[in-house]
């Protein structure tokens, strides 16, 4: 009987690929980092819109796309920031608050490319730290949680699949 070494691709492959319980666990612990990511930014952008409420609804009001809206909209957006992180907290909501996610990041991302190639004023209606970036760096930004939340999506349902 020949004793197997541990030298070569071929055993990472068997311990990892082959082993269920090492799997699942790795998958479970990605999608915890990316439920967590998501959860801070959700929290954080929320408390930010919410704290500075009338400069967030008058940027909000600026906008050519949502000027009668504005309202509706300065509230609806804490809001429903606030629902998904609840969503992430509980591994029984968690899919559709990644699926929440991945739509919210991707409508947040396709309105600043349309602000930036159709409107002639593009205003500034993020808090916090993001209003310091540039609008290249907000697409990349947001761009990166639409990934990290397709990802979340995959791994979570395989995980449970």
């Amino acid at each position: 009987m020949k004793k197997e070494t541990l030298s070569g691709p071929l055993p990472l492959y068997r311990s990892v690929f082959q082993n269920p319980g090492t799997t699942w666990l790795k998958k479970s612990m990605i999608v915890e980092i990316i439920a967590s990511l998501l959860i801070l930014l959700f929290i954080y952008a929320a408390i930010s819109k919410l704290s500075e409420y009338n400069r967030f609804s008058v940027q909000l009001s600026k906008s050519p796309f949502i000027t009668s809206f504005s309202n509706i909209v300065a509230w609806s957006i804490p809001s429903v920031e606030i629902l998904i992180a609840l969503l992430l907290v509980m591994k029984r909501t968690r899919q559709t608050g990644l699926y929440a996610s991945f739509f919210l990041m991707s409508l947040f991302t396709a309105y600043l490319l349309i602000m930036l190639n159709y409107s002639y004023y593009v205003p500034c209606s993020c808090g916090g730290v993001l209003e310091n970036l540039s609008w290249e760096n907000h697409i990349v930004f947001n761009t990166f949680f639409v990934v990290i939340s397709g990802v979340g999506i995959f791994l979570n349902k395989n995980i449970h699949a």
